[in-house]
């Protein structure tokens, strides 16, 4: 038996698979840019960015990471030729409110020792502030041997409070 979300997601799929024409897009971006991005439910980046479908590559994931990232980001631009990352943090991100050790904890406590054990290892890449974990990803790239030089990156806060967006780096 689906549940009422698999059920909503067959539903709006009919209706956009009803009167869909992209079908005859090129897998490589067409705007050789990718963007990095949060997994926050309150950021769709199509709409705060103006992609269009077929545009660029969109990597989402927890704080916008670029490390947790690098694997979609080589693929990105050695396979699919972008040229261009713009990493875009948020205001209020989940990632500036646990620590490593908070994250762990939980794990250990709801899923038990097996599942802790696990991910003893993991960094689940938390950060304490906005502007410098921007900064510190935008190293990350600029440094990275996996990057070519010739890459353009900056780096972006999305203010989830005002739908803005500002350059950091």
């Amino acid at each position: 038996m689906a549940s009422p979300i698999q059920n909503n997601l067959l539903e709006k799929n009919n209706e956009y698979a009803s009167s869909f024409t992209k079908g005859h897009l090129a897998l490589p971006p067409a705007k050789h840019y990718l963007i990095l991005t949060c997994m926050d439910a309150r950021l769709d980046p199509a709409a705060a960015f103006g992609i269009d479908l077929g545009d660029a590559h969109v990597i989402r994931n927890a704080g916008a990471s670029a490390r947790d990232a690098q694997r979609s980001i080589i693929i990105s631009e050695q396979l699919l030729g972008t040229k261009e990352i713009l990493l875009i943090k948020h205001t209020g991100c989940g990632m500036l409110t646990f620590s490593n050790e908070d994250a762990h904890g939980l794990v250990k406590k709801n899923l038990g020792p097996s599942a802790a054990a696990e991910i003893a290892t993991l960094d689940f890449l938390p950060f304490g502030n906005l502007e410098d974990a921007v900064r510190e990803d935008i190293s990350f790239l600029k440094g990275s041997a996996t990057v070519p030089d010739d890459v353009i990156i900056s780096g972006w806060i999305y203010e989830v409070e005002t739908g803005k967006v500002r350059r950091v780096v």
